[in-house]
């Protein structure tokens, strides 16, 4: 019997996509540039844009597939040499499918070096109901170094009636500064958990996020601004644990609201600590 094409398979019957990005970021007379791009497999740097001018490299990364599937592993790291700044982001949401036993995994270890700054600001990732997911983002900042950054998780496909009954999602981020540890935290929600409905979990709710800031250290006045930012639908909390570290978890039933409520905070924050306004990526409204 002639075997099927890979294309022709069910997803949970393909074999496995092994990805993996390097890339590292420069600054070269003012301008930051994309001195070294490497990949093995479906991850790309689609586009290199400067909406900002010649400092700030935006770069939309890229993968071809356009879900993660059991099996799959995604690996990126990111280097952001001394001075150069560089704002990450993705074309559209992640989606992680329904699995029939393989854990599917992506790690992301992004480096900020002495004077440096970087944005990491991918859009959402959805995970499909039976799906079996590890993420895991470690950022290591240089002491001169700045990094404004979040990370969105859906479970389930609400619109289409689905809920996270069966699978399970694992996350852990950690954040350093000089190789000290800063932050880490580390989820583990099975599908169907009494934690998903109970008020002292998710309270029913599908949509959670984490934004973080590392770099300088941020008074009580832009504290104050942060946490009275409008967010309808959503719960939210703002902490300065230490000196240079702004948290933000949210949670609600919305990945958009969740999503404008982190960008709000974003463009709060660029102008007095970053220097200049910041210009949301036009991908985002495509």
């Amino acid at each position: 019997m002639q075997a099927l094409p890979q294309a022709a398979l069910p997803l949970a019957m393909r074999p496995p996509w092994r990805a993996r990005l390097d890339l590292a970021v420069a600054e070269s007379r003012g301008r930051s540039v994309l001195r070294a791009c490497r990949h093995d497999g479906p991850l790309r740097v689609q586009k290199v844009l400067y909406p900002d001018g010649p400092a700030l490299a935006q770069l939309i990364l890229l993968h071809p597939p356009g879900g993660i599937a059991g099996g799959d592993e995604l690996q990126i790291e990111a280097g952001i040499g001394a001075d150069a700044h560089a704002l990450l982001t993705t074309p559209g949401a992640g989606k992680w499918y329904r699995s029939i036993g393989r854990v599917a995994r992506q790690s992301v270890h992004l480096h900020v070096s002495d004077g440096a700054t970087l944005d990491w600001l991918p859009q959402e990732s959805i995970v499909f109901d039976g799906a079996l997911v590890e993420q895991q983002v470690r950022v290591d900042c240089a002491p001169g170094a700045r990094c404004c950054g979040w990370d969105i998780a859906v479970l389930g496909r609400r619109a289409r009636g689905e809920r996270f009954s069966r699978g399970r999602w694992s996350q852990r981020i950690e954040l350093f500064r000089e190789q000290r540890l800063l932050w880490s935290e580390q989820a583990r929600v099975y599908g169907g958990d009494a934690l998903l409905d109970s008020v002292v979990g998710w309270n029913g709710l599908h949509v959670s996020g984490l934004m973080w800031w590392v770099g300088d250290s941020i008074d009580e006045a832009l504290l104050d601004a942060v946490r009275t930012l409008p967010a309808a639908g959503l719960h939210y909390g703002v902490t300065s644990p230490q000196p240079g570290l702004l948290l933000l978890r949210a949670l609600g039933a919305s990945a958009e609201r969740l999503r404008a409520l982190f960008t709000a905070v974003w463009l709060l924050l660029r102008s007095p600590l970053f220097g200049h306004a910041a210009l949301p990526p036009r991908i985002w409204s495509t």
